[in-house]
């Protein structure tokens, strides 16, 4: 059963993004369905989100239909193989036709409707991505391409690690423990491997070379390398070296490819490619990325100890802001490296109260417009993902384009950034260990030095700290009275079609009576 509703969400989704012939590229991270697009006017977005298991989309340079952990996970093979039976049946029977007017996200009464606000969202994404479209910042999405599938395996092995942690406080099952420690403890002894695989992948290279490469970094006969008054110790660099090492071998292959004869290329490129790369990466990469780590893992203790709670109510109020700017990606591999330095990362518990300020400002909405059915209802549907940490459909379908609520979500992130940190700041230290989830399914994931039982009571009181004043912010100076007086009102219903007239003649007025948006005072 559990099969066919995967197969039939996926289904629903296949028409309304084009076809089996405008699908360039499949692939899925921890929440959502990511495809490329030939030609995204073919998509029917707002039918699209109407599918019940959608929560929501993102555009960025893939089309990215967000379906919440797990499920993304089950309905991508469905969709993958829906995609491949299409092109095989019917390969020139791609195209989709438009929506009809007044069906899903088509025209309807007015003032201000979910659909509307969601159209707002979907305006304001282009704009930024217009913006965004930067040489920098394309080179972080690219960084984020490299760890996003690495996340299933850190989660599943910190939940694991959490549990051993678990089971030797409590002297349980002492006979498993070091099994659960082995299972957990092999995925980050050769992590920097799998991250030198992704970025050969990723900027052109062979990826076995990448791994090839990144792999010298833990093999444990580094110890023995000593030249220029370095020492190296297995491990040295960790994902920072991996990355650095895998990216020189890709620059490297290139080289070959384009100057070794063919009859040699073969047996010469790659040997060329791990000979000097390896050199490198063991007399320079290893050291240098070495102390960039360390640096790393040091200012974060001290952030946190020196300035807990400034430092927490700063990243939490900023971080729904460096998401909208796409600068969230440039975390990834810091949150990796503290994961790897320290088995934790001590910045996601903050950043994750973010989450819970945008659910709390969410609520305000709800409770503040009790006369719109229309955005109530968006919100019933997207908050139990945004208690699980998937934000995107309260961000773009309610507070980004609405504007001040998001302003005052932010408040709420500052505030249960600011309660978490100040804890760090009186010694209690804890993390995640492992980066992708966020909000409530963070609490298998958590860890630190003064005990589960703290460390889970301290989380908890951080979520509810932004979603109280993420509500309070909200409720008190989210709204204008221009914005209430618009925005606080049942739509009206649609009048009825006329009875003669063609089609163009009834889209038109559609089209004409659709012209009234309302837009909304930030």
């Amino acid at each position: 059963m559990s099969t066919d509703k995967n197969r039939a969400t996926a289904a629903a989704i296949l028409p309304l993004v084009g076809g089996p012939d405008n699908i360039t590229s499949i692939a899925h991270c921890m929440t959502r369905l990511r495809i490329g697009l030939r030609d995204r006017s073919l998509v029917q977005e707002e039918a699209l989100k109407a599918v019940p298991a959608v929560m929501g989309v993102v555009e960025d340079d893939t089309y990215q239909i967000v379906l919440g952990p797990g499920t993304v996970a089950r309905v991508t093979p469905e969709f993958e193989a829906l995609v491949a039976e299409g092109r095989a049946a019917a390969p020139a029977a791609a195209a989709v036709s438009t929506p009809a007017p007044g069906g899903p996200g088509g025209p309807g009464g007015h003032p201000v409707t979910a659909a509307e606000l969601a159209s707002q969202g979907a305006a304001l994404k282009q704009a930024r991505k217009a913006r965004n479209a930067t040489p920098f910042k394309l080179f972080l999405r690219r960084i984020a391409n490299i760890f996003v599938p690495l996340i299933p395996a850190l989660i599943g092995c910190g939940v694991i690690a959490g549990l051993n942690g678990l089971l030797t406080n409590l002297g349980w099952l002492p006979a498993i423990v070091p099994a659960l420690a082995a299972i957990a403890s092999g995925f980050m002894s050769l992590i920097a491997v799998f991250v030198g695989f992704n970025t050969a992948k990723e900027f052109g290279g062979t990826p076995i070379l990448g791994g090839a490469v990144a792999a010298i970094i833990v093999f444990p006969g580094v110890a023995k390398v000593a030249a220029f008054g370095l020492e190296l110790k297995p491990g040295q660099g960790g994902v920072l070296g991996a990355l650095a090492a895998a990216l020189l071998a890709v620059y490297v292959e290139k080289w070959c490819r384009k100057w070794v004869p063919e009859a040699l290329d073969v047996l010469v490129t790659p040997t060329l490619t791990v000979l000097i790369s390896g050199l490198v990466t063991l007399f320079g990469l290893m050291f240098l990325a070495g102390e960039a780590s360390t640096a790393i893992g040091t200012f974060a203790d001290w952030l946190l100890a020196t300035g807990g709670a400034f430092a927490g109510l700063v990243l939490g109020g900023l971080f729904l802001p460096l998401v909208m700017l796409g600068l969230h990606q440039a975390l990834i591999p810091i949150h990796t490296t503290l994961i790897e330095q320290s088995g934790y990362t001590v910045l996601l518990p903050i950043l994750a109260m973010a989450g819970a300020g945008q659910v709390g400002a969410a609520v305000a909405v709800y409770y503040k417009l009790p006369h719109n059915g229309s955005l109530r209802s968006t919100i019933k549907s997207a908050l139990p993902a945004g208690f699980l940490g998937v934000g995107e459909p309260l961000i773009y379908g309610v507070s980004l384009p609405l504007g001040r609520p998001f302003v005052t979500a932010c408040v709420g992130g500052a505030a249960g950034g600011a309660f978490v940190g100040l804890f760090n700041q009186l010694g209690v230290g804890f993390g995640s260990t492992a980066i992708g989830p966020s909000g409530w399914a963070l609490f298998p994931l958590l860890d630190g030095t003064s005990g589960m039982g703290s460390t889970l009571a301290i989380y908890a009181g951080g979520l509810a700290v932004g979603y109280l004043v993420g509500f309070a912010a909200t409720y008190f100076f989210g709204f204008t009275r221009q914005m209430l007086a618009e925005l606080n009102t049942a739509p009206e219903p649609a009048p009825p079609a006329p009875a003669t007239g063609s089609d163009p003649e009834r889209a038109a007025a559609d089209r004409a009576r659709d012209v009234r948006a309302v837009t909304v005072a930030v």
